[in-house]
């Protein structure tokens, strides 16, 4: 199983049989066109697996999450039903680039004064945390300006939303899932209560949700993958960037200097360093891919990461190279009809902060890169610890 998959190189053929932690086979797909592909073919490759438990969640852990009302009708990333077009739409509309352009000025301003207390204190001899002192709320701030959240403090999403990649992502003993279904279940109350009163996108939801006869958990389902995908994957997305970014001085040079767009940082990034490793499909029927036989109801695990360092796409795919040909073509965000609708938002916000820490970073040396624990599709670092260089 690919628990810890950027650690280990991909497997030559693009698409291999292995065998998962509960002794399933299951296929992994590899290659950058194949990966693609599949993303671009709902109709054989369904999205209905993407929250299935990786270790099946135990009876004790389950009441629990019953006795919280926890439901996930498909909404986003599970949705492969004809009310998806309709839900997604109402989600862009939130995110919509116009809307994120307009956050850019106020997030540089509160990464601008974040930088300028992290280099005083770096000057005085202190050990930074840039993941905690930094990057871990900046998407969560950003993302509540856009869209109603529930009042809670930001710990508490944190708490929600690592517990919840952790819960459905995690190889997990039995003790440890009873223990992530209360912290899961306890804030999905929260959102319930949100979704029945909240004004902006999640009333339009709501609206089309009984205007459609959906569930009445629609909106609750919506707002739960919003705070995972919408704020959790970009706050390691950039904890992993500024790591990589500390330890590659001709870049930081060229982008101090102005020789090099903080975009193009940011693309390469996602290239090498995605906070999604990996995805998961079902086959609906029969199929074949690239000559593998991959029968009904088989799990499909696209390798995103590896899809990024496919030869086939940059002429040097191991190395951190801004604007190489094929930088941009990575699948960090995945493709077809359930692409990120958060992409133009993790971009902004990754730009604004490569570009504004980038002179810090020249002055600071890593002491501990992030840790991450055992997971299929993410990251999840844990801390960035640097110091004076």
């Amino acid at each position: 199983m690919l628990f810890r998959s950027w650690e280990v190189p991909a497997p030559r053929p693009a698409v291999a049989v292995t065998v998962d932690h509960t002794g399933r086979d299951q296929v992994v797909v590899a290659g950058h066109e194949l990966v693609r592909a599949v993303l671009a073919d709902p109709v054989t490759f369904r999205p209905d697996n993407a929250l299935d438990a990786i270790t099946p969640i135990p009876v004790a852990a389950l009441r629990i999450l019953a006795r919280h009302g926890f439901r996930l009708p498909p909404t986003l990333a599970n949705n492969g039903l004809p009310s998806h077009p309709g839900i997604r739409a109402i989600v862009a509309d939130a995110l919509h680039p116009a809307r994120v352009a307009e956050q850019q000025p106020w997030l540089t301003g509160v990464v601008r004064r974040r930088v300028a207390e992290l280099t005083r204190r770096l000057r005085a001899g202190d050990q930074l945390d840039l993941y905690a002192e930094l990057a871990a709320d900046l998407p969560l701030l950003v993302l509540a300006r856009l869209v109603a959240l529930p009042d809670s403090q930001t710990t508490v999403v944190k708490d929600f939303s690592r517990a919840a990649l952790e819960l459905f992502w995690a190889p997990l003993s039995a003790d440890r899932q009873v223990a992530l279904a209360e912290v899961v279940g306890r804030y999905h109350e929260l959102l319930r209560e949100c979704a029945a009163s909240a004004g902006g996108m999640v009333g339009r939801l709501r609206d089309h949700a009984r205007a459609e006869g959906l569930s009445p958990d629609t909106t609750v389902g919506a707002l739960f993958f919003l705070l995972v995908a919408g704020q959790e994957t970009t706050s390691q997305f950039l904890t992993l960037l500024l790591d990589r970014l500390a330890q590659e001085p001709a870049v930081l040079r060229k982008l101090v200097a102005g020789d090099l767009a903080a975009a193009e940082v940011v693309e390469e990034g996602l290239r090498l360093e995605p906070p999604i490793v990996t995805w998961r499909r079902v086959a609906a029927h029969d199929t074949e891919l690239a000559g593998v036989t991959i029968p009904a109801g088989a799990s499909v695990v696209l390798w995103l990461a590896a899809a990024g360092r496919d030869p086939a796409v940059t002429e040097k795919p191991e190395q951190f190279l801004p604007g190489q040909r094929g930088s941009r073509r990575h699948l960090a965000f995945g493709a077809g009809a359930h692409r990120c609708l958060g992409a133009q938002l993790a971009r902004m916000e990754a730009t604004v902060v490569v570009a504004e820490t980038a002179p810090l970073l020249r002055r600071v040396r890593v002491h501990r890169s992030p840790w991450c624990p055992d997971n299929l599709s993410f990251r999840m670092p844990d801390t960035l610890l640097v110091g004076g260089a």
